[in-house]
Formats: C-alpha cells, structure tokens, sequence
C-alpha cells in the first residue's frame, strides 16, 4: 500500500499582507512548510501558524530561503557558503523556538524557491544547507527533489524525496523555470490525476511527454495558488480514493 505526505508553503504573508488561507489548508495537508522570515513571513505569523499546526497535529518544517524578500525567495543569488550556512541555520532555529512555545517543534527542512531549486544541482551550496542542518540537528530530515545533489553531500542525515502535483517537469526530472510558459499547472482534475499517479505509480509526464519516474515519499500542493484550498482537498480524497494512505513522513 502506497504512503504519501502532503504538504504546503504556509506563513508567507508579512504584517498585514497574506497571502493564502493557512487556516483551510492546515484541515487539509500533513506537515507545513513553514516561512521564516528570510523570502516571506515574520515572528507574528511565524508564531499563529505553528500554533495552529500544533492544534491540527500537523507536522511542522522550517521553509528557509535566501535572503530576499522583495523577489519572495524565487531570484537565485552566490551567497558564500560560509554564509549560507548561518543563514539556513538563523531561520531554522528562528522558527524552532517559537515552534516549542506553541508546544511543537521542527521537524524537517524544506529551501524555498531558487534555494531549493539551486541545491539539487550545485553540491557546494547543496553541503551548505547541509551544515546548516547538521549543526543544529542532524536527526532532522531534508525534502527535496529524487536525483537532488543534496543526496550527495548528506552524509549521516535523512533526505526525503518529495513531488509537485501542481508544477510541470523536464525530462531529466526537474521542475521546469517558473519564467516559462505552463511551469504551472492550473487544471485541478489534471493536478489531482498527477498526484496518484505519483503516488501509485511513482511517474510523472514531462512537458515533453516523456514518462519520468518519479518516487516520492510526499507530494506538495502549493498554497499560493488560486483555489489552492479547494485543489488539496480535491489531491486528499483522490489519494485516500485510490488506497493510498496519507501521514507526514517526519
């Protein structure tokens, strides 16, 4: 029997600006990915979110970026290594604390946007993360792509492999650019269809219609796209329909 985790961006409002329904969406998914500060989020809704997840039983991870919260995280930057690291570990530790005031804790890292997509192909900034996470606890996971370089300079640690109902892939298994046309993929019947495939079959269909395989341990709905609420519902049932079971993963 297969075993999915569903998770999703949450906190990446700031002050007054939200933007999608954490609330909805922690009914929904497994573990969330949490902002912490660096691409979206700040300590207020840093702290609402891991109350919340802790009241739904939810897994909480920490969503750690670069530091850009102009470009939300999605503009790729040379960051030292060095430097990196303390940054990755700034944020972790950030939402850690306040994850146990609400009585949770973090349980996994996930990068965000051009972080996540740099790691699973540059192994120095990969090893960066990486020692980020091992200085702080090197118990907890790191989600990524299957094929990631993260995997290459883990050593010691857990790396889980995740997949993206809602985004579209190249042939070689990664997510194609956010800048090109259909990155995105908006249909729900067709994100739904996606996700037990991946699930039951461990496949994905390529831009190019190539059949990739595609083994993951938990499947990411992203909460910043319209209907995003509704859309995981719709994953959710389809999975459980499909004998699936869902559980976070960490």
């Amino acid at each position: 029997m297969a075993v999915i985790d569903i998770n999703a961006d949450l906190g990446e409002g700031l002050g007054i600006w939200r933007l999608g329904d954490d609330e909805a969406l922690l009914q929904v998914i497994t573990s969330a990915n949490v902002a912490c500060g660096f691409h979206a989020g700040d300590p207020l809704i840093m702290r609402r979110v891991c109350a919340e997840a802790v009241a739904r039983g939810v897994t909480i991870g920490a969503q750690v970026s670069y530091r850009d919260l102009a470009g939300f995280g999605r503009r790729e930057m040379d960051v030292a290594a060095p430097e990196l690291t303390a940054e990755v570990l700034y944020q972790l530790a950030a939402l850690d604390g306040i994850a146990r005031t609400e009585g949770g804790r973090v349980a996994y890292v996930k990068p965000h946007g051009a972080l996540y997509n740099r790691i699973t192909r540059d192994p120095v900034q990969a090893r960066a993360v990486v020692e980020a996470v091992r200085a702080y606890d090197p118990a907890l996971p790191i989600l990524t792509l299957p094929g990631s370089a993260v995997y290459e300079v883990a050593e010691g640690l857990t790396v889980v492999a995740e997949c993206f109902a809602d985004r579209a892939y190249t042939r070689e298994g990664r997510l194609v650019p956010r800048r090109e046309p259909g990155a995105v993929v908006h249909d729900p019947d067709a994100v739904t269809r996606r996700a037990v495939r991946m699930a039951v079959e461990g496949t994905v269909v390529a831009v190019d219609g190539t059949e990739v395989a595609l083994k993951a341990r938990s499947i990411c709905v992203h909460g910043d796209t319209p209907g995003a609420v509704e859309l995981a519902r719709s994953v959710r049932d389809a999975l459980t329909g499909a004998a699936v079971t869902v559980e976070p993963f960490a």
